[in-house]
C-alpha cells in the first residue's frame, strides 16, 4: 500500500518557526514531524511515500532524499503554482494511486494503529474511511457524527463554540479507494472537508469513521506545538528516538558532555555534540537539541532548544522555544510562551515578558525589555473574535496599539484603495481605539470615512449610501462597562460573516501586512449629512400621519450614553412629546445594577407624566426596554412576544426571524395572523444575514439582542422601533374604534402564556464537545434540532429544553419552554443535573497528568 503525505503546510500559526521551514519539518524530540510520521507508517508495513509539497519545498527534499536512510521510498510532488488544497494535492499524483491507498498529514503526531484502520475500511467495503478520535476542545477541527454501523452521516468543519454537535473530530488521516478521485476536478484547489466528503454523501457512496484509540495532537499552533513535545517526553505517545536512555527518562546523544555538578530532573532530552556547563539546573520537560551549549548556571525550566543555540551564562528559560542557531546572552531571561525565532541574538540581561514571538534574525539589544513582538504589537491570541466582534478589556487588551494591528489586519483584507467606515460611541476610550484603527487602516492603503460619534443604527444605514467595502463601529460593552467591543460590518451593514473573520484573523496571526507606499497612504474624510440620509429613510418608512394624530408622549432614559440624540428630533418632526432623561455624557459607564435604578426611575416619570410609554436605549442605540403606562419593565421574552404581535397584526402572513432560543410564544402569534417563524443561531450575524437573505422578513431580532427592521437597514436599531411601536398603536387603534391610541398594556394582557425560563451552568471548555455529544446520542434523532447548540423536542407536552454552549465563557445555558410551569422548572433541574454528573464524571475520568509544579517547575 501507498501512503500520501501530505507536507505542504506553511504553518502560518506556528510562526516565527516556520518562517524559514515547512510545518511537517518542525522538530518533535529533535527531530521533524514528518519523520516520526514516516515511521509510523514503517511500523505498519507502508514504505512507499508519496509527499506532496508547496511551501519551500527543497527543505524537505534535501532532508529525506530519496528515503533510503529512512527505510521508505520517498517520491514527491510539488505544487509549483499554487496550492491545490488537501485533495486537489492528491488528485495531482492520482496516476499513481491505481489501489487502496492512505492519506496523512504532515503536521500531526499519531501512535494510531494504521493496520487496524485499514482492515476496517476493508472489511467495511468502504469508499473513503475517515480516521476519527475523540478531543476535548473540537472547536478547531472538523466535527464528525457517525451511526452506530460506524456510516458517517454529517459532519461540520471547523465550528464555532455555539455549533459543537460531537467531539469526534476528523485527524486528517484517510484510507480511501482510487475511484473517489474521479469526483475531483484537475489542476483546482480543493479540500476533502469541504468538497469532496459531502459531495460522496450526497451520492450515497459508502464512507465510513473508524474512533481510533491511541494518541493524536494536530500541530497547529505554538500551545499545541509545547503540548506534543511535553507528552512525547512522558510517553503518552509512541515516538521512535535515536538517543541513549541513560538513566530512566534521561535520553543523551552521542559526544555531549555533562559537567557532574549539573542537576537533571527527567523526564528530558539532550541530543548529540550538546555542552552542559557547570551547575546548571534542567528541569522536568527540557528538550535541547543537537550541537547546543549552555553556559554555567543556566536555569532551564521546560524550555525546547533547537539545534545550534548558544545559551549563555546565568541565562534563564522558562517554557519557551529558542529556534534553530539561536544566541542568548549572558543573564538573559526568555519567560514562558515566548518564542525566539531561528539565528536571532538576545543580549546580555535582556528580558523577553511571556508570550512575545520574535522573528528570525532578530537582535535585541542588552538590556532591552520586550513586551511586544518585535515589531508589531503584543503576541496574537488564538482567536481575535467573538460572539460578536472582538472585545476585551478596555486600555488592557484593547489597547491603541492592538487596534492598529488590527485595523492594518483588516485593511490587509481589502483591496487597496479601499473605502471603509469608523464609527464610535461618545467615549474618550472609543474615541482613542478608532483613531488607532483609522492609523492601521491608513498604513495599507485603506481610505476612511470617519463618521465619529454616531450611533450604531445611524452608522449601518449610511454604509450603502457611502459606496464602501465595509465599516467597523467601536463603543464600550452594554453588559460590561470596562470592556470595549469593536464591530465589524460588510458592505450592506451586515456583521462579517465566520469566513471573513477567519481572514482577518490570518493577516493577524500572519503579522505581514501589506504595506502601502507614501504616495498610497489611505486618506481620511468626514462625511456630512450622515443623519440626513438616515432622517430620510427614517421617516420613509413611517406612516408620518397616523403618529402626527397620535399626540404620543414618550420618555427616553439615554441612561448617561447619549446615543447621537436623533431619537428626539426625528419625534418632533412627527409632533410627538418626547421628554429625555439622563442625556448628558457621565465619567464612568453605569453598571447593570445602576441601569436597574434607572429603570425604576423611568416609570415612576411615565406615571407621574401620564406618558404612553417610556424607553432605555442602551448598546449605543442598538437595545432598548420598554416601559408601559403603569411603569412595569417589557424586556426579554415580554418584549420579543409584544413586537413580533403588534408588527404581524400590521403584516399578516409576515415572516419574522428569532434566535433559536427565542420563547414559543412567537409560534402561537404567528398561527394567530398566518405568518411565518424562521429560526436562526443565537447571534446577531445569523439574525442580521437570516433577515437579509429571506423573503417577506419583516421583523427580525429579540428583546435581549435588539430588532431589526429590514425595509430600514440590516442592524438593530431601537430608535426605529419606537417610532414603529407607536405608528403601530395608533393606527390599530384608529381601525378598530377611531379612538386614541391604545396602550402597551392592554396589548400586552392579549398576548399568549407560556414559561420560558433559562440557567446557566459551568462546563469546562474541554467538556462541552463530549457533553454535546452526548446529549445527541441519548435522544431519538427525530427529537433534536441542531440549530445551535442541542434542541430536545417534546412533542407531547409541545414543548423543548435547548442545551446552548456559550461561546466566549466556559458555560452552558439551558432554556426551557412550555405552557406547563411544573414541567419547566422539573426539566430545568434534570438537566442541569445531568450537565454537573457528566461534567463532574468527564473531569474526575480525565487522564492523570504530571504536575509539574510540584517537581520544581
Amino acid at each position: 500500500m501507498r501512503a500520501v503525505l501530505m507536507a505542504g503546510g506553511s504553518g502560518t500559526r506556528l510562526r516565527p518557526l516556520t518562517c524559514d521551514l515547512p510545518k511537517p519539518m518542525v522538530p518533535i524530540l529533535n527531530r521533524p514531524i514528518a519523520e516520526h510520521i514516516v515511521n509510523l507508517l514503517k511500523r505498519h508495513r507502508i514504505t512507499e511515500v508519496i509527499a506532496t509539497l508547496h511551501y519551500l519545498p527543497d527543505v524537505m527534499r534535501d532532508y529525506f532524499q530519496d528515503g533510503s536512510d529512512f527505510g521508505v521510498q520517498m517520491t514527491y510532488a510539488v505544487e509549483e503554482d499554487q496550492p491545490l488544497g488537501t485533495a486537489g494535492c492528491v488528485k495531482n499524483v492520482a496516476e499513481l494511486l491505481d489501489e487502496t491507498f492512505l492519506v496523512i498529514s504532515g503536521d500531526s503526531i499519531t501512535d494510531f494503529d494504521l493496520s487496524a484502520a485499514i482492515q476496517f475500511h476493508k472489511q467495511r467495503g468502504s469508499k473513503a474511511t475517515l480516521v476519527l478520535t475523540h478531543v476535548p476542545n473540537p472547536i478547531d477541527f472538523g466535527v464528525v457524527i457517525i451511526d452506530e454501523n460506524q456510516r458517517i452521516r454529517r459532519f461540520l468543519e471547523k465550528p464555532s463554540s455555539s455549533e459543537i454537535f460531537s467531539d469526534t473530530v476528523n485527524t486528517g488521516t484517510y484510507i480511501l479507494e482510487p475511484e473517489v478521485l474521479d469526483y475531483l476536478p484537475v489542476n483546482q484547489e480543493s479540500d476533502f472537508s469541504k468538497e469532496l466528503f459531502p459531495l460522496l454523501l450526497e451520492k450515497g457512496e459508502p464512507m465510513y469513521g473508524y474512533v481510533a484509540e491511541g494518541y493524536w495532537c494536530d500541530v497547529g499552533h505554538l500551545d499545541a506545538y509545547r503540548e506534543a513535545q511535553y507528552d512525547a517526553l512522558y510517553h503518552k505517545v509512541k515516538l521512535d528516538s535515536s538517543y541513549e536512555e541513560r538513566s530512566p527518562n534521561l535520553w543523551v546523544g552521542q559526544n555531549t558532555y555533562i559537567d557532574p555538578t549539573v542537576q537533571i530532573e527527567t523526564p528530558a532530552l539532550i541530543g548529540s555534540n550538546c555542552r552542559i556547563g557547570a551547575r546548571v539546573q534542567i528541569d522536568a520537560g527540557t528538550v535541547i537539541g543537537d550541537n547546543v551549549t549552555i553556559g554555567s548556571d543556566a536555569d532551564l525550566k521546560r524550555p525546547i532548544v533547537w539545534n545550534g543555540a548558544i545559551v549563555g551564562d546565568e541565562v534563564h528559560l522558562r517554557a519557551c522555544v529558542a529556534a534553530r542557531g539561536v544566541r542568548i546572552d549572558r543573564r538573559a531571561h526568555v519567560l514562558e510562551g515566548a518564542i525566539v525565532g531561528s539565528l536571532s541574538t538576545v543580549g546580555e540581561e535582556a528580558l523577553i515578558n511571556p508570550a512575545v514571538r520574535v522573528w528570525p534574525s532578530k537582535k535585541i539589544e542588552p538590556g532591552a525589555t520586550l513586551n511586544m513582538n518585535l515589531i508589531w504589537g503584543h503576541a496574537a491570541h488564538r482567536n481575535l473574535f467573538g460572539q460578536r466582534g472582538v472585545s476585551g478589556l478596555a486600555n488592557v487588551d484593547i489597547t491603541p496599539e492592538f487596534a492598529v494591528r488590527l485595523g492594518a489586519a483588516y485593511g490587509s483584507t481589502l483591496k487597496p484603495g479601499s473605502n471603509v467606515t469608523v464609527s464610535r460611541d461618545q467615549r474618550s476610550i472609543s474615541r482613542m481605539v478608532s483613531r488607532s484603527l483609522i492609523a492601521g487602516l491608513m498604513s495599507v492603503g485603506i481610505n476612511v470615512q470617519n463618521l465619529e460619534a454616531t450611533a450604531i443604527p445611524v452608522a449601518r444605514a449610511v454604509l450603502p449610501t457611502l459606496s464602501v467595502a465595509g465599516g467597523i463601529h467601536v463603543r464600550v460593552g452594554s453588559d460590561r462597562s470596562d470592556h470595549i467591543l469593536i464591530e465589524f460590518f460588510d458592505a450592506k451593514g451586515i456583521n462579517l460573516s465566520k469566513g471573513r473573520e477567519k481572514k482577518i484573523e490570518g493577516a493577524y496571526f500572519k503579522e505581514d501586512f501589506r504595506r502601502a507606499q507614501i504616495q498610497e497612504i489611505g486618506n481620511v474624510v468626514y462625511p456630512g449629512q450622515v443623519i440626513d440620509i438616515y432622517s430620510t429613510s427614517f421617516e420613509r418608512h413611517l406612516n408620518a400621519e397616523a403618529i402626527r394624530n397620535s399626540n404620543s408622549k414618550v420618555v427616553i432614559d439615554y441612561v448617561y450614553a447619549v446615543s447621537g440624540a436623533v431619537l428626539p428630533i426625528l419625534l418632533g418632526k412627527f409632533g410627538c412629546d418626547a421628554v429625555v432623561l439622563n442625556a448628558s455624557l457621565s465619567p464612568n459607564v453605569p453598571s447593570v445594577a445602576d441601569r436597574e435604578v434607572l429603570l425604576s426611575q423611568l416609570g415612576h416619570v411615565v406615571e407621574a407624566l401620564k406618558a404612553n410609554l417610556g424607553v432605555q436605549v442602551s448598546a449605543n442605540g442598538e437595545q432598548l426596554i420598554l416601559v408601559d403606562e403603569s411603569g412595569s419593565a417589557i424586556r426579554g421574552e415580554l418584549l420579543t412576544a409584544l413586537m413580533v404581535h403588534m408588527i404581524l397584526t400590521e403584516h399578516p402572513r409576515g415572516t419574522v426571524v428569532v434566535p433559536v432560543n427565542a420563547s414559543s410564544t412567537v409560534e402561537q402569534i404567528a398561527r394567530r395572523h398566518d405568518g411565518k417563524v424562521i429560526r436562526t443561531k443565537a447571534n446577531p450575524t445569523a439574525l442580521m444575514e437570516a433577515c437579509h437573505t429571506n423573503s417577506n422578513v419583516v421583523l427580525g431580532g429579540s428583546g435581549e439582542m435588539g430588532f431589526i427592521f429590514p425595509q430600514l437597514h440590516p442592524g438593530f436599531d431601537a430608535m426605529f422601533c419606537i417610532a414603529k411601536l407607536i405608528e403601530m398603536l395608533t393606527l390599530r387603534e384608529q381601525e378598530m374604534f377611531g379612538n386614541a391610541p391604545r396602550t402597551l398594556g392592554q396589548i400586552r394582557a392579549e398576548l399568549p402564556r407560556v414559561c420560558h425560563k433559562t440557567i446557566t451552568v459551568r462546563c469546562p471548555w474541554t467538556a462541552k464537545g463530549a457533553l454535546m455529544r452526548h446529549l445527541v446520542e441519548t435522544h431519538p434523532a427525530e427529537d433534536l434540532d441542531l440549530t445551535d447548540g442541542v434542541k430536545i423536542l417534546n412533542p407531547q407536552h409541545d414543548s423543548w429544553v435547548l442545551v446552548l454552549p456559550d461561546a466566549g465563557e466556559p458555560l452552558v445555558h439551558l432554556f426551557a419552554d412550555s405552557s406547563d410551569r411544573g414541567w419547566v422548572d422539573e426539566t430545568l433541574r434534570e438537566y442541569r443535573a445531568q450537565v454537573q454528573e457528566f461534567v463532574d464524571h468527564e473531569q474526575g475520568t480525565e487522564e492523570p497528568r504530571i504536575d509539574l509544579d510540584k517537581i520544581g517547575v
